[in-house]
């Protein structure tokens, strides 16, 4: 089973490490106790919207590419081993019932 914890852990270890920075550093900036986001980066605990924005914040990284990049690995996971440039046909008329969602 394909843990979305686990994804989003790795990604923020991957992104702190490719900046150098420690754990303890991030933590502080982000104002996370250290325990616990080296849990959330071992896939061991759910990081909530806050803290997911704070520590995106204390790596100067958009949410955005955060959870592009956890995408990406989600997909690849699944099999998908490319990611499609084109929305899926089962996403295609989303924005037909719900414009405020438009995918155009």
């Amino acid at each position: 089973m394909i843990l979305l914890r686990q994804e989003v852990g790795d990604v923020l270890r991957d992104l702190r490490l490719q900046k150098g920075r420690t754990l303890r550093q991030v933590a502080g900036r982000a104002s996370v106790a250290l325990g616990y986001l080296s849990e959330v980066e071992r896939g061991q605990k759910e990081a909530s919207s806050e803290i997911l924005a704070a520590v995106a914040e204390a790596l100067d990284v958009p949410i955005s590419s955060i959870m592009r990049e956890v995408s990406d690995r989600l997909s690849v996971l699944e099999g998908l081993h490319t990611i499609p440039d084109v929305v899926p046909d089962d996403l295609a008329g989303l924005d037909a019932d719900m414009p405020e969602l438009s995918l155009h």
